[in-house]
Formats: C-alpha cells, structure tokens, sequence
C-alpha cells in the first residue's frame, strides 16, 4: 500500500511542527490527506504555519505545548481527541541542539536538552500511548533520533547523549508493546543531513571557542549545501514507515558508511580516536 493509502484520512500528531523537520513531516501528511494536530512552543510561528496549511485546505488543530511540562503534553492529547476522536499516529520530533566541551556546557543547557529530547518523547509516550491502546487497531509511535544516536560527535555530547536515548526508548517501547500483543507499530528515524537552521539555532553556545563556533559553522554548511529538504525527508519517513520498518533510513547510504566502521570498533575493542577535524 501506498503512504496515502495507510495514513489517508488519519489523524498525526507532530511536535517541534513549526519548523526545519518537523514542520516538512507536517507538510508531507498533509499531502497525505492526514488530519494535523500541530504542536510546538513557539506560538506566533506554530499559528502562523498552522494558517498557512490550513489555506492549502489541510484540517489542522495547532496547540502551544511545552513538551518538557507532563502537563502540557497532557493537555496536548485532550486537545487532540476532543478535535478529531481518534489519534493514529505520535511523532516525537521537537528537539534542541547545545554545543561546546561537555565540562563547560551550562546546566541549564545541559538540563535543557535532556528534559527537551529525552523527556518530551516520555511525556508524549504517557500522554498517547494508553489512549493508543485503549482505542485498538493499528496505530504508529515514531520517534526522531539522527545519525547521532548511532555515532557520537565531539562538542556535541548533549545532542549524542538524547539522541542514544531516543532510540533506546523506542526499542523499549517497541518490545513493550509487543508484550502487550498491540498493533501499534514504532518507528525510529535517523536523519543525516537536512536543510534547518538547527545549528544556527546553537550558534550562542559555539561562541565561546573558536574551535565550536568551526565546527558549528561546517554543519551548519554541510546542511545548507548537502541536506535534502525537509520535504523530502519527510517523503522517505513516511514511505519507510508505511512499509512498517522499525528502523526508518531517510538518507541510508550516510549511515551505512559509518556504522560498519563503528560496530568494528566495538566488536574489536579499539579504543575512540578523533577522525574528523574539528
């Protein structure tokens, strides 16, 4: 069956929806004929692209959540069912970036992260999941990790450290909800490079060296020249996980290339070296 064919109709709930990603997930399930329920804590731009889909005829509900607050995911889901009845399909995506040496990454920044990339996927899993099971039938939990969550960068250890996370949360989910004998499939996306301003976004954090405000700059690039559109990406998800793969590989070739290299690593007990210039 085709993408449209599965999701036509259904109802998508997507977080970070306003922009980079996520908002190319939301455009894509729109062109899908999915009902969106848009979440986001950045308001004027979460409203001002939820109008934006609307006038291309899409059904959207847009709702202000903090995903770091259970309450707000809470209210997030009531919003959700109250609107269209039923929910199919949660997608954890909202995410922030810090970089710098890991010993002097604030606190704050530090806490931020782990409470935004880890916790607000925990928090949408405790909101929809019970509801996703309570109403039966086929449904879909997907989470968005990166090629991080695969391979750990240097001055990037809180984007590498949530980015693990999201993907053992996923594998635990998925056997937990085996377990249960639920039909709700979970997917973990993998991004590589795609066009976003998610480095410029942490560009106050790579300030303060020389050296990090480099190697933000050379994402930042490699994004801007190299990075598929976040359309397309969205494409290549929604394909991979209409066809109910576990492990969704928008960009296939960038993980592949790495990955060998790195399960050497660990299966010969090599010790880390930088091979990248930073």
């Amino acid at each position: 069956m085709t993408p449209a064919e599965v999701f036509g109709g259904r109802t998508a709930v997507i977080t970070g929806a306003s922009a980079g990603i996520g908002a190319g997930f939301a455009r894509h399930a729109a062109s899908l004929g999915m009902k969106l329920v848009l979440a986001d804590i950045a308001a004027d731009r979460l409203a001002a692209f939820a109008d934006e889909l609307r006038a291309g005829g899409a059904e959207v509900e847009d709702v202000v959540t903090d995903v770091c607050d259970p309450a707000s995911v809470e209210a997030l889901a009531e919003r959700a069912y109250a609107r269209f009845g039923t929910v199919d399909l949660l997608l954890n995506n909202a995410g922030i970036m810090a970089m710098g040496y890991s010993w002097e990454i604030p606190a704050e920044r530090w806490d931020a992260a782990l409470r935004v990339n880890v916790g607000g996927y925990v928090n949408g899993i405790r909101a929809f999941v019970p509801r996703l099971l309570a109403q039966g039938g086929k449904a879909w939990v997907v989470n968005v990790s990166s090629v991080g969550g695969f391979l750990p960068s240097p001055l990037m250890a809180p984007y590498s450290v949530t980015k693990f996370g999201a993907l053992a949360l996923s594998e635990s989910l998925a056997y937990e909800l085996q377990m249960k004998g639920s039909e709700i499939q979970v997917s973990v996306v993998f991004p590589d490079s795609v066009r976003s301003e998610i480095f410029r976004a942490a560009g106050p954090d790579a300030e303060t060296r020389p050296e990090v405000a480099g190697f933000n700059a050379q994402l930042q690039a490699r994004a801007d020249t190299e990075g598929i559109s976040p359309e397309e990406h969205a494409r290549r998800c929604f394909e991979q996980i209409a066809a109910g793969r576990y492990w969704v590989l928008p960009q296939p070739e960038m993980v592949e290339a790495a990955l060998q290299p790195r399960t050497d690593m660990i299966l010969g007990r090599v010790n880390p070296t930088l091979r990248v210039e930073v």
